[in-house]
């Protein structure tokens, strides 16, 4: 799997005397890891004063005690952990961002990608706007400070701002006086309430609200703006009631199993995936595994439905995560046997279902089938509990080229042969339809299908920037 999620934002507004919101929002972060291992910063509001700071690195490597205590201890505070789409891990990228403008400071945090992005930015640009990074969180700032010179608020420019917006934003923004939470009106990027004895706590997964002992309250809906400050919560809907479309790897691949998203239980979902898949992609087999992690729930679930024994058949090095990088195509696929090791008494002598969450390239599942063979097994089905990733995403993950995509390029039996399985199974369409038939917010499968939630470009417009001097924009 090589699908990445963007962002993970975290705010809290804190009223009680002893309140530490600097060492809350790290802890939230902290259970947000998984979202974005790229970078990490945290903003303090003490009095109307925000401090920040940020850089490159997981969330223990970018703060310790001293540097968390310098940020002061006010009412409220954002933060954001990022994974950066072009793969570029760039310190002036990390977020939030800080800026001032003529009506006071601003602290933004994004989670999503604007398919208009690079229209507003040039837009900006010619009129005199000055950019310091490549990330949508810039242009959010711009039209939202824009906006806040004919408004009465801040939470009113916001408003204006998504007048303009197109695309994935789950936003998280903190003036002086108040924290602002806002999800694009599909609703692509999840978005959550908790409540604390004195305050509450914005988040992206529930998991978060749960590291810092915060009860879980509701989802931001689709369109909505929150407002958090001393009057307590509040919020503006003039944007919602759209068509929505919370992206489906939510579910299948990035949440952390023990988030609920949109009234949905992660775990729940996967595990549901697995059982569908058991139903449509019967084989006979001696033990069901998963790959870790976010394929385990999956194949528990067909584990289950199937009757076939679950096993552990992989064992993970904590200790390497999503920024791992060596520097030739050989080492990259070796390095498989850095992040996973075979359990040799689950595989070796039997025939093997393993249950990954989905295939994009090919080239890790077939590196990790090669394991299993070698460790015995007789036989190996995979079993994939999305359908065939067949369009680029548009909205915040990293696959935008269908050059990319393996499903592009050949026949499902042709790509089992590649990966070298005896036989391979994906999920339905139908199937990724019911694995959160409850959800309050309906799911994206444009992936799947080439159909989205709103229109999006023929062609994304790249960076001017990003292209030497003669080369072809």
């Amino acid at each position: 799997m090589a699908i990445h999620e963007e962002c993970g934002l975290f705010g809290i507004y804190d009223g009680s005397p002893e309140a530490n919101v600097a060492y809350s929002t790290y802890y939230g972060l902290y259970a947000l890891q998984h979202r974005g291992q790229e970078s990490c910063g945290i903003t303090v509001n003490d009095g109307g004063v925000l401090t920040s700071y940020k850089d490159v690195g997981l969330v223990h490597e970018v703060f310790d005690n001293d540097r968390l205590n310098s940020l002061g201890k006010g009412k409220m505070a954002i933060g954001h952990v990022r994974y950066s789409g072009d793969g570029v891990a760039n310190r002036l990228n990390a977020q939030p961002l800080l800026v001032r403008h003529v009506k006071g400071p601003l602290a933004v945090g994004h989670n999503g990608a604007l398919v208009n992005g690079q229209d507003l930015r040039e837009e900006l640009e010619v009129t005199g706007a000055i950019f310091h990074t490549t990330c949508d969180a810039e242009i959010i700032a711009y039209m939202i400070t824009r906006a806040r010179l004919a408004s009465k608020s801040i939470e009113e420019a916001l408003s204006m701002a998504m007048d303009r917006l197109k695309g994935a934003y789950s936003l998280i923004i903190m003036s002086p006086k108040k924290i602002i939470a806002a999800r694009d009106p599909q609703g692509f990027r999840p978005l959550c309430i908790g409540t604390i004895e004195n305050g509450y706590v914005i988040a992206s997964e529930t998991c978060a609200l749960d590291s810092i002992g915060a009860h879980y309250l509701r989802d931001v809906e689709p369109g909505e703006i929150v407002i958090l400050d001393e009057n307590g919560l509040r919020s503006n809907r003039d944007h919602c009631g759209r068509n929505t479309g919370l992206c489906v790897f939510e579910y299948v691949y990035t949440a952390r199993p023990d988030s609920v998203i949109d009234g949905v239980s992660v775990h729940a979902s996967r595990c549901q995936a697995g059982a569908i898949l058991a139903k449509e992609h019967p084989v006979e087999a001696d033990v069901v595994i998963g790959v870790p992690d976010s394929g385990l729930d999956a194949a528990l679930g067909y584990a289950r439905e199937s009757g076939i024994p679950y096993g552990t058949g992989f064992i993970k090095n904590r200790y390497v995560g999503r920024t791992f990088i060596l520097p030739s195509q050989a080492e990259r696929e070796e390095a498989v046997r850095i992040k996973l090791n075979v359990l040799k008494a689950t595989v070796q002598g039997k025939r093997v279902i393993m249950v990954d969450d989905s295939i994009v390239r090919g080239t890790t599942s077939a590196n990790i089938v090669r394991l299993l063979r070698e460790a015995g097994a007789t036989e190996v089905h995979m079993r994939v509990a999305s359908p065939p990733y067949i369009s680029p995403c548009y909205f915040g993950t990293d696959i935008d080229d269908k050059d990319k995509l393996i499903a592009c390029k050949m026949s499902i039996e042709d790509i089992g042969k590649q990966i070298g399985v005896d036989t391979i199974g994906y999920l339905s369409l139908d199937g990724i339809k019911q694995i959160a038939a409850n959800a309050d917010c309906n799911c994206c499968i444009g992936c799947f299908t080439g159909q989205y939630p709103i229109e999006v470009p023929s062609v994304l417009k790249k960076d001017k920037y990003d292209f030497k001097i003669g080369e072809e924009i």
